[in-house]
């Protein structure tokens, strides 16, 4: 019988330490286990395990390459081994440090837990009165004390959007300061969550579910949970207006002028608490690119080919997931090469942001002169895409 094991994960500590003290609660035979990264400075991460009496449990795990999170990684899987193999424990669960991203955990446990443990589901912890504040903060996780490594580069707002945006399950606290514009806030980033209330009996069985896959398979399909948030195949929100916040679903076949687009990220940047999605660059045609940002910073990654630009015998190499999404949003011209970008926010100016976007495209002349001729433009994303090491 597989040790079952929940990740409990976000960056809103209050919150998320509610919620798995509900769980050590509710769930007889459940511990917890915990690495605290904000010892790192000294050479080490603190793990603890607990249970509904408190803790029971502790030791140190040395730095890996000078890496917090790597400890992480490396300890984790042997600890809740160690936990299975007492046969005592129902439910493990896994309550992530504060900018730990889920992602990579659920990873770990599912490739390396064998025959011992299974991974059943991914939660992030909620208070809703907080959930536009760190969105929309563009701090670095060094400045907040809450780097995992000396190279971590990601922002508060970044690490909060991903955390929120992988897991199926989204545990919300009761807060006397939240509204109806952060309960839609909440609904519109991540419609296809299953959203559960920290203090109800639904907690529970959420971190129980969903139940083993054909063949033995673990419970949380990781390779989805990635395909999810691919660029290439992501389920992004839908249109949305709701109490006052919006979601803009920007959806258009033309190519971006690179120097046009470039001269307004800025303002595209700050024009949403949060945006994402996909969209190609007339001076780029083969290239993928993918659009990421909150806190008023914005990620653009190269995330590699679009099909239409693959020989059919590379199809065969790619995601049945990516072609399945592909086929959905076919062109006959320019196949699955599309500029699809969805853009949430409180007070969201749509006909701007719609007008900016527009006038960002190629004009009709620009784009009857051809693939070839785009290829000259100016290549203004160079510093961003290509940047010299």
């Amino acid at each position: 019988m597989k040790l079952p094991v929940v990740i409990v994960c976000g960056l809103h500590s209050d919150a998320r330490n509610e919620v798995v003290e509900r769980l050590l609660s509710t769930v007889p035979g459940s511990v917890a286990l915990h690495h605290d990264l904000s010892t790192a400075a000294q050479g080490t991460v603190r793990r603890t395990v607990r249970d509904a009496l408190g803790e029971r449990d502790a030791g140190e795990a040395p730095l890996v390459n000078d890496c917090a999170c790597c400890a992480l990684r490396e300890d984790l899987v042997p600890e809740l081994v160690r936990l299975a193999d007492g046969g005592q424990t129902r439910l493990a669960v896994v309550e992530l440090w504060d900018s730990v991203e889920p992602k990579a955990m659920a990873e770990v446990v599912v490739a390396h837990g064998g025959d011992v443990l299974d991974l059943t589901n991914v939660m992030t912890a909620v208070d809703p009165a907080l959930l536009l504040p760190y969105l929309g903060c563009g701090d670095d996780l060094a400045e907040a004390g809450l780097a995992a490594a000396a190279t971590d580069q990601r922002t508060v707002g970044d690490t909060w959007a991903r955390q929120l945006e992988y897991a199926p399950v989204l545990a919300v606290v009761e807060s006397d300061e939240a509204d109806e514009a952060d309960a839609a806030l909440l609904a519109q980033l991540h419609p296809t969550a299953r959203r559960v209330a920290a203090g109800s009996g639904e907690l529970a069985e959420a971190a129980f579910s969903p139940r083993l896959r054909p063949g033995g398979a673990p419970s949380f399909d990781v390779e989805a949970a990635a395909a999810r948030q691919h660029p290439a195949c992501a389920l992004l929100p839908q249109e949305a207006d709701e109490s006052g916040v919006g979601t803009l679903v920007w959806h258009r076949r033309r190519p971006f002028h690179p120097e046009r687009l470039y001269s307004a990220l800025e303002d595209l940047t700050c024009a949403a608490a949060r945006s994402r999605g996909r969209f190609w660059l007339a001076d780029r045609p083969d290239t993928l690119l993918a659009w990421d940002a909150a806190g008023g910073a914005l990620c653009v990654e190269n995330a590699g080919p679009w099909l239409a630009s693959l020989p059919d015998a590379a199809w065969e190499l790619v995601p049945a997931v990516r072609r399945a999404a592909a086929a959905l949003d076919w062109h006959p011209e320019h196949g699955d090469c599309c500029q699809h970008l969805v853009f949430t926010s409180p007070g969201l100016d749509r006909e701007g942001l719609g007008q900016l976007l527009d006038s960002c495209l190629l004009t009709d002349a620009e784009y009857a002169a051809g693939p070839e001729a785009w290829k000259r433009l100016p290549p203004a994303f160079d510093s961003l895409l290509d940047p010299v090491s």
